[in-house]
């Protein structure tokens, strides 16, 4: 497997994902620090998903982050482009369909789901790898049932520029290091380092909501702005 580069093709991309599943949600852990934990917390409690509603995680990867939203009796599906990630998620729950969460292949610029369908999106870390960002929001937009939601949780850029700088230092240098070590495939890592540094703030970001159509739109930061929630609303 070469390194997928920025234009995100979306063969490539997969590949990548394929290539870390294994050990992806510990290498997860252990870069953040722990700190993965409490962006996902933070995620479930702006979804706040309750009984009867239907929720698409996209981006879901091994659906670690889909088991919390079935907490209050929401259904959810956990769709992801990788069937890498997705094979090693429902092996690791026994099943592709299992205690409220379905597994489903699925690209974020073509979804399989009719139009408004989902009570509540969300995405997380998911965003910048597709190929077109604009699509991806329009898409999420049009399965999403008028009065819906939409959770963004994506690893930003901090506000002091200073800080931001360190921040730059260690994606490019110590995490591909890291993350190397415990997973084997530093290559993917460059690629994810560089993608957060490509990544537009948190203002550009929310232009880019806007533009898609969602309404009310508005982001907090997480961990001093390394990482920021969106969120926004379908109102027709």
């Amino acid at each position: 497997m070469t390194r997928a580069k920025l234009d995100k093709k979306p063969q490539d991309v997969a590949a990548m994902f394929d290539g870390i599943a294994e050990n992806y949600d510990l290498v997860n852990d252990v870069i953040s620090l722990g700190q993965d934990r409490v962006w996902r917390r933070a995620v479930v409690d702006a979804v706040d998903a309750h009984s009867g509603e239907l929720v698409l995680d996209l981006a879901a990867g091994t659906g670690t982050s889909s088991e919390s939203f079935i907490k209050k009796g929401a259904r959810v599906i956990a769709c992801d482009f990788s069937l890498g990630m997705l094979q090693n998620g429902a092996r690791r729950r026994g099943g592709a369909s299992r205690g409220g969460v379905t597994f489903v292949a699925g690209d974020a610029l073509s979804l399989p789901f009719a139009d408004e369908t989902f009570d509540a999106v969300t995405i997380s870390f998911g965003l910048r790898n597709v190929a077109d960002v604009d699509q991806a929001l329009r898409e999420l937009r049009r399965v999403t049932r008028v009065g819906g939601r939409l959770v963004i949780c994506e690893f930003s850029h901090i506000p002091v520029e200073f800080a931001d700088k360190l921040y730059s230092t260690y994606l490019m240098a110590a995490l591909p290091r890291i993350a190397g070590a415990f997973s084997g495939r530093s290559e993917a890592y460059d690629y994810l380092s560089e993608s957060i540094m490509a990544w537009p703030d948190q203002a550009e970001l929310s232009t880019y909501l806007q533009g898609a159509g969602w309404s009310r739109v508005a982001w907090r930061n997480l961990t001093l702005g390394t990482v920021a929630l969106h969120r926004g609303f379908r109102e027709k």
